[in-house]
């Protein structure tokens, strides 16, 4: 959210910076900045390895999120890369992340067709007396035996 609407929306700089994840100084710098008809804010820069996210973004999906940033550098240097294996190894978590979040392994719950499973238990209930359970997966009837 933009910090002057949220200065505007809420009317406080504590509750503008709440809502935009900053502090109240820094809305209270810009909102003063703005008032005062001061430029208005910088865009970001452009990172040096903006050019390279799709690369990386291709190798993630092909190793399956396995490949480290050590085996991929080699091949950015190579396409013409010219940064830092810091931020390099920044850009591949972030894109592993990304792809992990897309690839995640959904739960399926267990679907039976009749008279597939049968699951059964005994036990020693008490000293010379075994309890032998059964339940068909499909079914909701049990089984139960005491010997």
């Amino acid at each position: 959210m933009n910090i002057i609407s949220a200065y505007h929306q809420v009317g406080s700089y504590r509750g503008a910076a709440e809502l935009c994840g900053t502090t109240h100084k820094t809305v209270k710098r810009v909102i003063e900045r703005a008032e005062a008809g001061g430029a208005p804010p910088r865009e970001p820069r452009p990172r040096n390895l903006d050019a390279f996210t799709d690369l990386v973004a291709t190798r993630v999906e092909k190793s399956h999120g396995k490949m480290s940033a050590k085996r991929m550098l080699p091949i950015a240097r190579a396409a013409g890369y010219q940064g830092s294996a810091r931020n390099f190894r920044r850009l591949v978590a972030e894109q592993k992340v990304l792809w992990r979040n897309a690839n995640r392994h959904q739960r399926r719950p267990a679907v039976w067709s009749p008279g597939d499973y049968l699951v059964m238990d005994w036990a020693e209930a008490a000293p010379g007396l075994m309890v032998f359970c059964a339940v068909l997966a499909y079914s909701r009837w049990r089984f139960v035996r005491f010997a």
